[in-house]
């Protein structure tokens, strides 16, 4: 299986219409269009599941970009790869040459995974039709009901995040990087199971299992990147924690500029240091 090396102009953006509304997701697709992002697609057919795997496992910023299974696209997978792509940049160490730290990728996974949830609550109003809604909310009802959720909790969830979309993305964002960050370096299955507890009261707690985080421990243990607390990444958690709205201090100094910029107090009512 050879791969090609493909712009996001070069692919069929499936479902993009039902996100028209969305200006964020318009944002984030430049984005990819303007740095020349490329993705990886093979040039004979391949299971999606060979696929998935090579890329969870093999995957490296470094080498552009995701691999994809064929010449389309979902929307959704345009603004999750986006936000990896501004977070590597955003994020990266200080040393030349040195792999992320393991906390710059759990924070690059948890918001790029917490918009996905934002787009639930966007969507539900306005596009109820929309594919990623037919695939993306009952997979999270799926985990909700594992996790002892209602189907009447589960609603009242939903109803939540599309009352609130912004306020949802932080909050599961927040949630996302604090689990993972504590779960990260457990030598115990006590103690993991103590931590996860620990958040049992949160309101996104049963989403969690949705969203695979085994895969995201074990791939910060497997890439070589740093354990060690991570300056650049721990400021850019406590700005977005004390921004009014995090997203939008995230579109000003990540999406906006030609370049992204440090996360910080400057320009925002955040608290948190320049890193």
């Amino acid at each position: 299986m050879k791969l090609r090396s493909l712009t996001v102009d070069e692919l069929t953006i499936d479902d993009e219409r039902s996100f028209r509304h969305v200006s964020l997701y318009a944002d984030l697709k430049q984005v990819l269009q303007r740095d020349g992002y490329r993705f990886r697609v093979p040039d004979v057919e391949a299971s999606w599941d060979r696929v998935v795997f090579l890329n969870l496992t093999f995957w490296n910023q470094s080498e552009q970009g995701d691999l994809i299974a064929s010449e389309h696209i979902a929307a959704d997978v345009v603004a999750h790869v986006a936000w990896h792509h501004l977070a590597h940049r955003a994020l990266a160490p200080t040393s030349a040459g040195a792999p992320p730290t393991a906390e710059a990728l759990l924070l690059a996974e948890a918001i790029a995974s917490a918009f996905d949830l934002y787009l639930v609550g966007r969507l539900l109003g306005h596009a109820p039709n929309a594919e990623f809604l037919a695939t993306q909310v009952p997979a999270m009802a799926d985990a909700a009901e594992a996790a002892g959720l209602s189907d009447a909790g589960f609603e009242a969830l939903l109803a939540g995040v599309s009352a609130d979309p912004e306020r949802a993305f932080e909050d599961l964002r927040a949630l996302l990087f604090d689990v993972t960050t504590a779960l990260r370096p457990c030598d115990s299955m006590a103690r993991a199971a103590e931590i996860l507890a620990g958040f049992d009261a949160h309101r996104f707690a049963p989403l969690l299992h949705h969203y695979e985080l085994s895969n995201w421990i074990l791939s910060t243990r497997a890439s070589g990147s740093s354990p060690a607390p991570d300056p650049i990444a721990r400021a850019a958690d406590a700005a977005l924690r004390s921004a009014p709205v995090a997203l939008d201090l995230l579109e000003q100094r990540w999406v906006r500029p030609p370049a992204p910029l440090p996360l910080g107090a400057r320009n925002t009512d955040a608290a948190a240091p320049e890193p």
